[in-house]
């Protein structure tokens, strides 16, 4: 492959004229002095040897791929001359960050192999490759993910990621020299082919299409590492990934040719905030050709009208590479563009470090409300396939929850994975913010009922042609200072310090006015009385309520499960909730005071496989809750039934209601759930 330095650059760079031919000032060269050693002191530059192991690594793979799996297992053992066996080749690629140069330590590496006409994906690569990789004691986290949009084999070779694509092309040999950028690879192949072919040729077309290569580099791993610490790094979850920050940042380039790092990084938040989405983002013109591919155009395909942020590729055929974005996570990255600028503009006045640019998100204080998805595995193989899995359709639930309130309710996954390290289990959680849409109308006891898009997603997630017993996945609510300690850096919440050197940095909290509605806002709560088991009056604080909370199992959640949603005033009172709502618990449900609230597999000897298990909450001033209920409630005897829903009924004040309906109503119809309101 060429080199990046190598490859020929256009005389005009982009599809306008660029926004300034400026040049760099002494203030403007000493700053991006100072970015630099910030970037390397932060440890996004690898080492001489690692990328020499890099190397050894990928030269390894290619043997592989041409002799063991090319060669002897599908040419000369499937009859074909000696001539063809002596021809017989594949050409290896690489793409993303690692062909783009701005790869970091513990990167992986996004790999293409380009095999003959006669060696098909389905069969050859995920099962002739696979049993061959298996067996190699270099490799292992093997994992093949044939149904994804583009089929990639996941594994690690000596200890580095790979990310292996194959795309078979109409010829019987592939040439050592093989252009991938000529159009003719594309002929007589089909749609996943295309796109496993258009990685390489997309990061081909990004290095060409720049004026300068190195700055591109510089400004493309600062913004990465930016958007990593911002929350806003990830494609699969509805934000950014690496080809869709790189695209950005080449067209930053193309209006700024002559600009050097520093410049570049503050006038992409310049840009990125003012720009009018759904305007396309696109570093050349779109390229129509005659091979019968559809090509993003919104005036012919009424599809591409729904996309909110167009970022095109340049590679034909031209697709918008961000088609993942939704409208919550559009707002999130725009309020994240905004912080970005107002940094970059107190940097150029020197007032405050580049540092300042890079503070984490808080996350876990921005948002009054969370939605708490855990998922859990037999073992730590398992789980990685069901969490891949799991974590793909968390995008649909938000645009799901988006559909179903009419854009009022927002959501905002955030697309880090926590582990509880107490538990012993192979399980990981993911966290959704949720909130109001700013600006709607507050109507009092409004509630956003989303049971039947709980439903749909939970359906979807279940879809995994390759579950296995024990592969299960939780969804319930949080609240603020419910959100369980081991999701913090050192196990304990921060404070909301200062977190810019300059005070006038400090950045505004990102939900404003974020209640679900109704209610006063008080500080201050009724205190509540409750009954304990031996039928005594105990008075108590919201410290001592509810320190666990864990939903059902997958067998368990009906599809009467819901999340209702109500307007949620915030008490930062001494005597507001606090502790975990929800815990990954290895084996049965277990709340507080051991009261059993589910089962967590499929052979719980609590519950049996198809109980039911009623869940009630209810929180004063119609505040959020959740019910949960799982299948077969009719087969448990009505002691049991009653066992339980009296512990739950204890837990969140049933027992108040004067006329005990709530608990007949239960006892006489247990296939169904109820939502016992606000005022009782």
């Amino acid at each position: 492959m060429v080199s990046s330095e190598g490859l020929p650059s256009p005389r005009q760079h982009g599809v306008t004229k660029p926004l300034s031919l400026a040049g760099p000032s002494e203030a403007d060269l000493l700053r991006t002095k100072k970015l630099n050693k910030f970037l390397v002191d932060a440890g996004l530059y690898e080492s001489e040897e690692d990328g020499a192991k890099r190397e050894r690594v990928l030269g390894r793979i290619k043997q592989v791929l041409l002799k063991l799996f090319v060669v002897m297992q599908l040419t000369r053992l499937r009859g074909y001359t000696d001539q063809m066996v002596e021809d017989a080749n594949a050409a290896i690629f690489t793409f993303g960050s690692y062909r783009l140069g701005v790869h970091g330590p513990g990167a992986d590496i996004d790999t293409l192999c380009v095999g003959p006409s006669y060696v098909n994906r389905d069969e050859d690569f995920f099962f002739v490759l696979h049993d061959i990789l298996i067996k190699m004691e270099e490799v292992t986290e093997l994992q093949p993910v044939p149904d994804a949009h583009v089929p990639v084999m996941k594994f690690k070779f000596d200890g580095i990621s790979i990310d292996l694509l194959y795309a078979s092309i109409s010829r019987l040999v592939v040439p050592d020299d093989l252009d991938i950028s000529d159009v003719s690879v594309l002929y007589d192949v089909d749609e996943p082919t295309v796109r496993s072919l258009n990685g390489c040729r997309v990061a081909d077309q990004i290095l060409k299409h720049v004026p300068n290569v190195e700055h591109f580099r510089t400004t493309l791993r600062c913004l990465k590492f930016w958007a990593k610490r911002r929350g806003v790094y990830s494609n699969v979850t509805g934000f950014l990934g690496g080809v869709n920050w790189a695209l950005l940042v080449a067209r930053v380039c193309q209006f700024y040719p002559n600009a050097v790092p520093s410049m570049l990084v503050a006038r992409f938040f310049r840009v990125y905030t003012q720009w009018r989405w759904p305007n396309p983002v696109m570093l050349c013109a779109i390229q129509e050709e005659e091979l019968g591919f559809t090509v993003w155009d919104p005036r012919k395909n009424p599809k591409d009208k729904t996309h909110h942020m167009p970022i095109i590729t340049p590679a034909y055929p031209c697709m918008n590479s961000s088609y993942n974005v939704s409208t919550s996570t559009l707002r999130v990255m725009t309020e994240q563009f905004l912080f970005g600028n107002r940094v970059c503009e107190e940097i150029e006045l020197n007032k405050t470090q580049w540092a300042g640019l890079f503070e984490p998100y808080m996350f876990f204080e921005s948002y009054k409300n969370y939605l708490q998805v855990d998922i859990i595995a037999g073992d730590p193989d398992d789980l990685r396939a069901w969490k891949g899995w799991v974590e793909s359709r968390l995008r649909q639930l938000t645009l799901m929850i988006e559909r179903d309130t009419q854009g009022k309710l927002q959501c905002h996954p955030y697309p880090h994975e926590y582990v509880d390290p107490s538990k012993q289990c192979s399980h990981t959680s993911f966290f959704m913010g949720l909130q109001r849409k700013q600006g709607e109308a507050i109507q009092e006891g409004q509630q956003f009922d989303i049971r039947g898009t709980v439903e749909e997603f939970r359906h979807s997630v279940n879809m995994y042609v390759f579950w296995r017993p024990g592969m299960e996945i939780y969804v319930s609510h949080v609240r603020r200072k419910q959100i369980p300690s081991y999701v913090f850096p050192n196990g304990y919440k921060r404070t909301r310090a200062s977190r810019v050197a300059n005070p006038q940095l400090v950045e505004k909290p990102f939900v404003e006015n974020g209640e679900f509605g109704g209610g006063d806002g008080s500080s201050e709560r009724p205190s509540r009385k409750r009954k304990d088991e031996e039928g005594h009056i105990k008075r108590r604080d919201g410290v001592e309520k509810r320190q666990s909370m864990s939903p059902p199992s997958r067998d368990s959640v009906s599809p009467d499960s819901v999340i209702r949603m109500e307007g949620e005033p915030e008490s930062d009172s001494k005597n507001a909730e606090t502790g975990p709502a929800n815990v990954v618990n290895c084996g049965g449900d277990v709340g507080p005071d051991g009261v059993v609230l589910g089962s967590n597999g499929r052979d719980s000897d609590n519950v049996s496989s198809g109980d039911e298990i009623q869940v009630f909450e209810v929180e004063p001033n119609g505040e959020l809750g959740m019910v949960l209920n799982s299948r077969g409630a009719a087969e448990l005897d009505q002691d049991a039934i009653m066992r339980q829903i009296v512990r739950w009924a204890r837990l969140v004040k049933l027992l108040n209601c004067p006329s005990r309906q709530c608990i007949k109503h239960a006892l006489e119809y247990p296939d169904c759930y109820m939502v016992v309101s606000a005022t009782g």
